[in-house]
């Protein structure tokens, strides 16, 4: 079941719903700072491409999406390009 989120009209965010998800998913779903860190969200992307592959419609594919997201950030900050002589 997916949880809809309400209209932007309201005042309040209610938070409270997504506090017991956040608690779990947030053991493996966290920003990158550490060595470890990077390699098991590339290990976590690497199985959720697997499973999703090009389908946009897929339940995980907007999560798969977000450690993207995770891992590129950890690369740009953390991993030095390699450039050209």
């Amino acid at each position: 079941m997916r949880y809809v989120l309400p209209e932007l009209t309201e005042l309040a965010v209610p938070v409270e719903p997504i506090i017991p998800l956040w608690t779990h998913f947030s053991n493996f779903l966290q920003v990158l700072y550490t060595e470890p860190d990077y390699e098991y969200a590339v290990a976590l992307l690497d199985r959720l491409i697997d499973i999703v592959g090009e389908d946009e419609t897929h339940p995980l594919a907007s999560l798969m999406e977000w450690v993207g997201i995770l891992v590129e950030k950890y690369e740009d900050t953390y991993v030095p390009e390699i450039t050209s002589l």
